[in-house]
């Protein structure tokens, strides 16, 4: 453990003048150290019209006679029943009466019946014909706007990444959050939008491909996320990409939903600014600071100690090393835990001397 410190340490400070010294990518997207005033990735600009357009005049209204307030009265009468049976059948959807209705409508009266039995069950039958089919026609209509909206609140796929390759059953998979985890976007109204790299990130990226399979997983689009990760990872330390149309909308929200990665979750480990809000498995969660913008911020290279040796090590499952951080600061934690085992590692040490004299 004593030695993946140090080799981390090793690789911050190779990397240090790269985060100091750190150039902005091309096409806007820029580091934190440069100048905010230059370039822009998208100028926008929103006109809004001071113009009112006063409000119509209201109709004049006229005087109905009893024909008028007659058809009114029906017209009215016809819509709450029209209302009232929608709202009927949908409770009867939800309801045990809906089997009874439907048991209604298809009656069958048994051979030892009376004739006026017989007669009383037909035209029951045939008066229950007319709902069981509105009931029907909702509930095939619930269905098609279920599918509909399915669509667009669930993951565009169940298993949203590849098949793992044989040799490699035993890595586990690195999912990243975007914003304010790798980098940080901005607006502002003089130059429109910018992106910034976070600090360490190129060194974080290259190191832990070694040992990961490195997952973006965000809630932007598309159209956002391809560009930014193709200037973002020049090296091709990322493996694959996941916008939008992979996660799960739901109260309002786009949630990560990692059993759907294809991945072992006992082999996944989420990495976020916003872990907790922002993932369906809380689990399988990292936590890290949000990055807006601070220029000496390392804690993506602090995180690198805990990332290797859980990659070294290879627990069975990570979720319960995950739970014994109890959501603290992993890698101010890691660090603690070390000191106190290189403690316990000298005074073995000294014990065993003394007691070789």
């Amino acid at each position: 453990m004593s030695s993946i410190i140090l080799r981390s340490r090793t690789i911050s400070n190779n990397f240090s003048s790269k985060i100091i010294s750190q150039r902005g990518l091309c096409s806007g997207v820029v580091s934190s150290s440069s100048d905010p005033s230059k370039g822009t990735i998208i100028s926008s600009q929103s006109i809004l019209s001071d113009q009112s357009t006063p409000p119509p005049p209201a109709p004049e209204v006229s005087p109905q006679g009893s024909g008028g307030k007659i058809w009114s009265f029906v017209k009215y009468g016809l819509i709450a029943g029209v209302t009232g049976t929608t709202g009927y059948a949908g409770y009867l959807s939800y309801n045990h009466k809906a089997k009874a209705l439907r048991a209604a409508a298809s009656y069958t009266p048994s051979e030892d019946a009376s004739a006026i039995d017989k007669y009383g069950g037909l035209l029951y039958s045939a008066a229950m014909t007319v709902p069981a089919k509105a009931l029907e026609s909702y509930l095939d209509l619930r269905r098609l706007v279920e599918e509909h909206l399915l669509e667009y609140t669930e993951p565009t796929s169940d298993q949203l990444l590849p098949d793992l390759h044989p040799l490699e059953q035993h890595v586990f998979a690195l999912v990243l959050d975007l914003n304010e985890t790798l980098l940080y976007t901005d607006w502002k109204r003089e130059r429109g939008w910018r992106t910034f790299k976070r600090p360490g990130v190129d060194a974080f990226l290259e190191h832990l491909a070694k040992f990961y399979e490195i997952v973006v997983y965000s809630d932007q689009m598309n159209m956002y996320v391809d560009p930014v990760c193709e200037r973002l990872d020049t090296d091709h330390c990322i493996r694959y990409r996941l916008s939008r149309g992979a996660t799960k909308y739901q109260d309002g929200k786009h949630y990560r939903d990692l059993s759907k990665l294809n991945r072992d979750p006992a082999k996944i480990l989420y990495v976020s600014a916003l872990a907790f809000d922002s993932s369906l498995q809380p689990e399988n969660c990292v936590p890290i600071k949000p990055y807006k913008l601070e220029t000496d911020y390392t804690a993506l290279l602090d995180l690198i100690p805990f990332l290797e040796y859980v990659a070294r090590n290879s627990p069975a499952d990570i979720r319960q090393v995950l739970q014994s951080y109890e959501r603290k600061d992993i890698a101010k934690e890691f660090l603690e835990r070390s000191k106190k085992y290189q403690r316990r590692v000298q005074e073995q040490k000294q014990q065993g001397r003394l007691w070789r004299r």
